[in-house]
């Protein structure tokens, strides 16, 4: 890069900075961000990895002393002022895969559904506030890192922030704070995280599950003790939150990765199958005053979700093609549930979220990205068999197994967990691809015979 590109690139960094944080009244901070702008145009695959910890897991909200440093506001402009940079000076980089396309389709699909969304102002506050923000950094994950080194950090990133998270809700858990119905562990309920509700924190453990359990099998032994530690760590809070999405979701890991270690069948399946009945003792659900022991015949919270998946195929049925719009089934529910107990209700589903709030065409659009995502994902691990990255590769189609299971019971259909996946797999995909190609022409020598 030449000095009066990077010079004019961090002064246009600085000036969107400083205005974000001048409306916040942190003067002493912009300042400060004058010594870091090197490092984010030299460094922004981490800056913006730091951007999707803190945007996925929450940790100015897990922690709120961190709330008023505004971090994820100031990682999302860093990452976004490395994107331009790295586009503007590295056109090379650019690898356009159908995937992204793919992507593209069903987010253009989105902002259809939000235009004729029966709440548009809802509508156009999720996808501004939240989607938008997904989609751009699947971009920025595939096309940033350079080398293959820097996908190798980002598990272990994973894998440190699960074990945060889930270290303080044991914390909660054995200190009985912010407990749902009871038995059921949050984290910043009293504050409105999202972390306060059990599935949804649920969701955000479950995701490094599938990493923790990859590396458990590989590397050195310090590394094999780490990983199987932020695992037992992780299962044990997705037991405290009571979830049965999530317990399904671990299940799953647990199979697919034995079936990987095993040629026959019959010993993954009964090994996942005594582990989730395992799992779903060690979690107590029989005491949930909602879905426990105590509830005759179908429980409460089954009842609650069968309504809510009624709901949803009502309004895809009344909306077909463009169905109520993005993050609107919440406001609609009443109107279309078939029954009413005084309060809107989940979907608790991502296949039908997606069917009720973008219709036919949406969910046929999201499928396909799906299907993209584990075309890529088996190939890269059939590939990558022999590689330095395949733990990296089983990690994530372990993950994405994970998110086919557990989203039948999860609302994850337009949050991180699938995109952050699919931005890795394009990265990986690519930068072996250039690998490869490089050993080739290596091989071939300078005059190509």
């Amino acid at each position: 890069m030449t000095r009066p590109n990077q010079w004019l690139l961090a002064l246009t960094s600085c000036c969107l900075i400083c205005l974000t944080w001048m409306s916040h009244g942190n003067l002493v901070l912009v300042v400060s961000l004058l010594f870091v702008l090197p490092f984010v145009i030299s460094q922004a695959f981490l800056v913006c990895v730091g951007f999707i910890i803190f945007s996925y897991f929450r940790i100015h909200e897990a922690f709120p002393v961190l709330m008023p440093l505004k971090i994820p506001q100031l990682l999302a402009l860093a990452s976004l002022a490395g994107l331009g940079w790295q586009l503007w000076s590295q056109r090379e980089t650019i690898c356009w895969h159908r995937l992204q396309t793919l992507i593209l389709l069903f987010s253009g699909w989105v902002l259809v559904s939000c235009v004729f969304a029966t709440n548009r102002g809802e509508a156009f506050a999720s996808l501004n506030g939240n989607f938008i923000k997904i989609v751009i950094m699947v971009f920025a994950i595939s096309w940033l890192p350079q080398r293959l080194a820097q996908l190798k950090i980002i598990p272990y990133l994973l894998l440190l922030s699960g074990l945060l998270i889930g270290g303080l809700a044991l914390f909660n858990k054995a200190n009985g704070i912010g407990l749902v119905e009871g038995t059921r562990v949050t984290i910043s309920r009293d504050i409105g995280s999202m972390l306060g509700d059990p599935n949804d924190l649920a969701l955000v453990l479950q995701f490094p599950v599938s990493f923790a359990m990859a590396y458990s099998f590989h590397g050195p032994k310090w590394q094999r003790a780490l990983s199987i530690l932020v695992l037992l760590t992780m299962i044990m809070s997705v037991l405290a939150t009571q979830s049965r999405g999530g317990l399904l979701g671990i299940a799953s890991v647990v199979f697919a990765m034995a079936l990987m270690r095993s040629r026959s069948i019959v010993l993954p399946t009964v090994i996942s199958g005594i582990g989730l009945l395992t799992l779903v003792l060690l979690a107590g659900i029989s005491d949930r005053s909602s879905g426990g022991a105590a509830e005759a015949g179908i429980d409460e919270s089954a009842m609650g979700r069968i309504y809510a998946w009624q709901a949803a195929l009502n309004m895809a049925i009344s909306n077909p093609f463009t169905g109520v719009g993005l993050n609107n089934f919440f406001y609609n529910y009443y109107f279309y549930s078939p029954h009413w107990d005084g309060k809107n209700h989940a979907v608790h589903s991502t296949w039908l979220q997606i069917l009720s709030e973008t219709g036919f065409v949406g969910l046929v659009l999201f499928l396909l990205m799906l299907i993209g995502a584990l075309r890529v994902s088996y190939q890269l691990l059939k590939r990558l068999e022999d590689h330095e990255m395949k733990p990296l590769a089983q990690g994530l189609w372990l993950g994405t197994l994970s998110f086919c299971v557990g989203g039948t019971f999860l609302t994850q259909g337009t949050t991180w967990p699938l995109y952050i996946l699919i931005g890795l797999l394009l990265a990986l995909d690519r930068l072996t691809l250039n690998q490869e190609a490089n050993h080739a022409r290596v091989r071939q020598g300078p005059s190509g015979t």
